[in-house]
């Protein structure tokens, strides 16, 4: 697939539609009325500000309304009490950066009151995954939320033992892998003139999971031609690389969701079921 498939391509009965959006910072009913309709919709993360219950209840309603059968997400590095490193659910609580003590202590007291031992938890709406998969239609889906140190943010590993070490419980075989952070390469060009992509990802991509697609975000410039030439669609001939990422730099609404079909694999009908598996949460 070498460019993406028009908003109003027709949905076909023998092709598993994917509606891909990443990025959002609650501004995703901004768009909602321009979210094509799908088998399968993607959110690869940062769909919040800070990860906090209201802004995660905020999110999951819209995910409600949404019309897809199917509805997978990952969390960002935006998500902060998403990572258990943040906001752990019994051990003593550490102010973070970006989010106090206090409000860590409001958010944990939220879950304990209604019995919930993660934020995602929260996520009623869609499969949540992190470092896990699921399987729709036939089609092996794998999500996870980590990337390469960025700032201060969640999810960050700034050892190439530990991004080596996550990348590689991807499994083989995946058919769309969704990751926050980008490969290198691909879509990754940002306002501070790198390339803010992981090559450990890239080379597990490229070398052993080549999966059909790969679907992600974080990096906001990545769609943006004045950075990527590619403007966040490229192909190595087997996997399909995609930035979805809604938002620009400046945090406005700009950029259109992304669609793609893959063929319903022999013997699998929009009508089958799906499985998860290897939850950490």
């Amino acid at each position: 697939m070498s460019s993406p498939l028009p908003l109003t391509e027709p949905i076909y009965p023998e092709k598993v539609r994917f509606v891909c959006i990443s990025d959002t910072h609650n501004r995703a009913d901004e768009i909602e009325a321009q979210i094509p309709n799908g088998d399968v919709f993607l959110h690869c993360g940062d769909f919040t500000h800070y990860g906090t219950y209201t802004e995660v209840e905020n999110f999951n309603s819209l995910l409600g309304r949404l019309p897809h059968r199917h509805k997978i997400v990952i969390a960002g590095n935006h998500e902060l009490t998403f990572d258990r490193r943040i906001l752990p659910a019994t051990k003593p609580l550490k102010p973070h950066r970006r989010m106090s003590e206090e409000v860590l202590l409001r958010n944990r007291e939220f879950l304990q009151s209604r019995g919930l031992k993660h934020m995602s938890w929260l996520l009623t709406n869609c499969i949540y995954l992190q470092d896990s998969e699921t399987t729709v239609h036939g089609l092996r889906i794998y999500g996870s939320p980590w990337q390469p140190q960025f700032y201060d943010w969640a999810f960050n590993l700034s050892s190439l033992e530990d991004l080596k070490y996550v990348w590689n419980k991807i499994p083989s075989g995946i058919d769309v892998l969704m990751t926050h952070g980008p490969p290198q390469g691909r879509g990754d060009g940002c306002c501070v003139d790198l390339k803010a992509g992981c090559p450990e990802l890239l080379n597990e991509v490229q070398n052993r999971v080549r999966p059909k697609f790969h679907v992600y975000g974080h990096i906001h410039e990545g769609r943006d031609p004045q950075w990527n030439k590619d403007e966040g669609f490229s192909t190595d001939g087997t996997t399909t690389f995609i930035n979805a990422s809604i938002l620009n730099r400046s945090y406005e609404n700009v950029f259109p969701p992304v669609i793609f079909d893959i063929p319903l694999p022999h013997g699998h009908s929009k009508t089958s079921v799906f499985n998860i598996s290897d939850s950490l949460v």
